[in-house]
């Protein structure tokens, strides 16, 4: 045999291995998806990257065999609508058009695509949701939650510069521990605001106009509501009750009134403290993840300003909580999968989601920037009822 046969049978037989391995590696492929359960999720916003993630979704078929449809909804309308996928225009278009003429359609009419599990980006919602419908608000029937809980969590925070959180240090204020800002008397922030105080008089005299801590608006958005929340947690102690109640809403009135201009999203609020710096936007309320995420996604941009950014922890604070609940057998396997090492460690290092009740113990060096490893100084979420106070009050 020459070396022009042997050389020839050589690349024949190279490229029938190579046949081979294809054909072996996409036979396996269509094997796994064919095994791979799918699982349909009622989806709150604020996540949206996170469930996106090209690793996180490996895991879950490859580790866990399942395919993860999620489906943007608003929070408000899992309880006011049925919670099926026709509800947001997709699945069995017949049921679309019955919904479309006005008939009354719920999670048990036969052919509805059902869900298998709803993850909220608030946890007032997740708890509403595990009780009984309100008939008098015209609320839609609901599944029985099998099972479910906190999932990813964020704290609210401040974001500000260190000339501002250097005079509140100053003021008796904001406190630094081992390079972490605290604001520790959060009633007197608020006292500042609600009698007008200017940056002038506390030694800003770059800055124009009073004291103000810009936030998105309560109304109309889930963080601002968590952030007033918040407000009326202090303000009453910690304790909410009938009690009192009243007084503290008439302050919250007026401090929701000094607030002046409000961005609908974080994300929008995020991008102007950005853009604008300490002259525009001295504070504002959003969540912890935004900075990570930032950093994560924009590494240039992050550089740029890090070393001005500071992160005030306010003590108490408040955690933003998206929390899952499960309503199948499909969906109570995709809550345990979410709670993967690997699938945590990434919500944490690309999107700045802490797990766990009081948020982990993270290795927050690479970040890049102050925050604390653990969260422990917090309030519990308001129930549902005095969130509805609170805004309605706002809005009259």
């Amino acid at each position: 045999m020459n070396k022009k046969q042997i050389v020839g049978i050589s690349m024949f037989v190279v490229l029938v291995l190579i046949i081979i391995f294809i054909k072996v590696v996409m036979t396996g492929n269509n094997v796994d998806n064919k095994n791979l359960t799918t699982v349909y999720v009622a989806t709150g916003g604020g996540k949206e990257d996170f469930i996106a993630d090209e690793e996180v979704n490996k895991i879950l078929k490859e580790k866990y065999g399942l395919n993860v449809v999620f489906d943007s909804w608003s929070n408000g309308k899992t309880v006011t609508l049925p919670l099926i996928r026709e509800s947001v225009g997709l699945g069995n278009q017949e049921i679309i058009d019955r919904l479309s003429n006005g008939e009354k359609i719920t999670i048990n009419t036969e052919g509805v695509s059902k869900y298998d599990a709803l993850f909220t980006s608030d946890q007032r919602f997740y708890d509403y949701y595990k009780l009984a419908p309100n008939s008098a608000n015209n609320e839609s029937d609901r599944y029985m939650v099998l099972d479910g809980g906190l999932t990813l969590n964020t704290p609210i925070v401040i974001y500000s510069w260190k000339e501002v959180a250097n005079k509140l240090i100053d003021e008796g204020i904001v406190t630094k521990t081992d390079e972490i800002y605290y604001i520790t008397d959060m009633n007197k922030l608020i006292d500042y605001i609600l009698s007008g105080k200017t940056w002038n008089e506390i030694g800003l005299s770059d800055l124009y106009g009073t004291i103000n801590i810009s936030s998105t608006d309560p109304v109309s958005s889930s963080p601002g509501a968590t952030y007033y929340g918040l407000l009326l947690s202090i303000l009453g102690n910690g304790q909410i009750t009938d009690e009192g109640l009243e007084d503290n809403l008439a302050k919250l009135k007026q401090f929701y009134q000094h607030s002046g201009y409000m961005n609908n999203t974080p994300a929008d609020l995020f991008e102007r403290y950005l853009k604008t710096g300490m002259g525009g936007a001295p504070m504002i309320v959003d969540y912890e993840k935004s900075l990570i995420d930032f950093a994560n996604s924009n590494p240039n941009g992050f550089l740029q300003v890090k070393d001005d950014i500071v992160v005030l922890y306010p003590k108490p604070t408040i955690w933003n909580s998206h929390c899952f609940a499960a309503f199948s057998d499909s969906g109570k396997k995709l809550y345990q999968a979410l709670q993967d090492a690997d699938i945590q460690q990434i919500a944490f290092e690309k999107y700045g989601f802490r797990t766990g009740i009081t948020g982990g113990n993270y290795d927050v060096s690479s970040v890049g920037i102050a925050i604390p490893k653990s969260i422990n100084s917090t309030v519990s979420s308001l129930k549902m009822d005095y969130y509805n106070r609170l805004i309605d009050y706002l809005k009259n």
